[in-house]
């Protein structure tokens, strides 16, 4: 199988896949290999943070061109997979190939497996592009084609609980892996002070709970396969529920000083079941106080598209202030694309990541910051 992913979390991912009992994990970009049978199939959807699908590879052959990609599509006996009433949708990725046009590799793929079934049954499976019965990826990579199946459907990164956003929410598997990167351990005090829908938050919370990302969705494209095992799918919904971690000694706590988002924030909590974990406030950020002692802070600030150069430094330079002023003990992280901004912050960042949000290419900051001056803390440790 084939789990995707964003740059940058391929380690956080193969890592993911071991705990549930994967084998022969080998990393690639945005990508992990890897094998097991059903059930490893069905918790690397259910658990796994930083995974946005899992693929099943199930055909290889040669597609030189359009005749070649029908006549090979078209072999393959598709009655073990898809029946005629069924629905299916084909996306395909090209690289190095003389085939070009994805959208043109979908249709002749389509009509492969349409035109078999008509051929056999006087009728035609249709296409559905939202909820298919049947999602097929094709990946042509110098004229030799993979097919798989899909056995996610939507984006895993969509778990189902997030019933409204802000202008520009982060990506649920990319805040999971912010914090996966963090090194948080799961049992000291976590803030964000700029915390939107309150993404990052849950996604915290979750972890503290070891709650798996994938309880909320509403399904799985497996479900659907013919060889869907019902029984074995509950067991390990039931197990994953066994599991989870009600108690807690620290606080996950958000700012925001949006009204509607923090409105938007709190629903949000309460739609994950957090809402006993973690606290929302609607303040600017520069008044709160943090709870004494150790702790993470993760937050992902405007990266300036919609405020001018001189506002976007200033911000940037209040959240140094900010952080040297109230998070002593604490590890700070900071998730942007503005590189020139992110200098005003005032404080050295002691490891930078690249990682993309979307489109942005970004780097995920660390900053230590000390109780005192760091050269009180040296002196200290030696």
């Amino acid at each position: 199988m084939i789990a995707k992913t964003f740059f940058g979390a391929e380690d956080l991912l193969a890592t993911e896949l071991e705990a549930i009992g994967a084998l022969d994990i080998q990393k690639g970009t945005r990508a992990v290999e890897f094998t097991g049978d059903l059930a490893v199939m069905y918790k690397a959807n259910l658990w796994c943070r930083t995974a946005l699908r899992i693929l099943k590879p199930v055909f290889s052959f040669p597609a030189a061109n359009e005749a070649q990609l029908y006549d090979e599509v078209k072999k393959i006996d598709w009655s073990p997979y898809l029946e005629v009433h069924q629905t299916l949708a084909i996306d395909a990725v090209v690289n190095y190939s003389g085939l070009s046009h994805t959208k043109y590799i979908s249709q002749k793929a389509k009509d492969a497996i349409a035109d078999q079934f008509r051929e056999k049954t006087g009728e035609r499976p249709s296409v559905s592009l939202d909820d298919p019965d049947l999602r097929i990826h094709i990946h042509i990579y110098k004229d030799q084609a993979s097919l798989s199946f899909d056995s996610s459907g939507e984006s895993l990164h969509k778990r189902g609980y997030r019933d409204d956003t802000n202008e520009a929410p982060i990506n649920e598997s990319l805040a999971a892996g912010l914090i996966l990167l963090s090194g948080w351990d799961r049992k000291s005090n976590f803030v964000d002070f700029m915390c939107g829908s309150g993404t990052i938050l849950i996604e915290a919370a979750l972890m503290a709970r070891n709650i798996p990302p994938g309880i909320f969705r509403d399904g799985y494209a497996f479900e659907k396969w013919k060889d869907f095992d019902a029984g074995l799918w509950r067991q390990i919904v039931s197990d994953a529920k066994a599991q989870e971690n009600k108690t807690t000694g620290f606080k996950i706590t958000g700012i925001d000083r949006s009204v509607q988002t923090v409105h938007v924030a709190k629903q949000n909590v309460i739609n994950a079941g957090v809402n006993d974990l973690v606290e929302v406030h609607q303040i600017p950020f520069v008044v709160y106080t943090p709870s004494p002692g150790q702790g993470t802070v993760i937050i992902n600030p405007p990266y300036g598209e919609r405020l001018v150069e001189e506002n976007i430094r200033e911000l940037y330079k209040n959240i140094g202030d900010y952080l040297k002023k109230k998070f002593g003990g604490y590890q700070a992280w900071i998730l942007t694309s503005n590189r020139e901004a992110a200098k005003s912050i005032g404080l050295h960042p002691s490891r930078k990541i690249q990682l993309y949000n979307g489109a942005l290419e970004c780097r995920f900051l660390k900053f230590e910051l000390y109780s005192g001056s760091r050269k009180a803390k040296y002196a200290d440790n030696e």
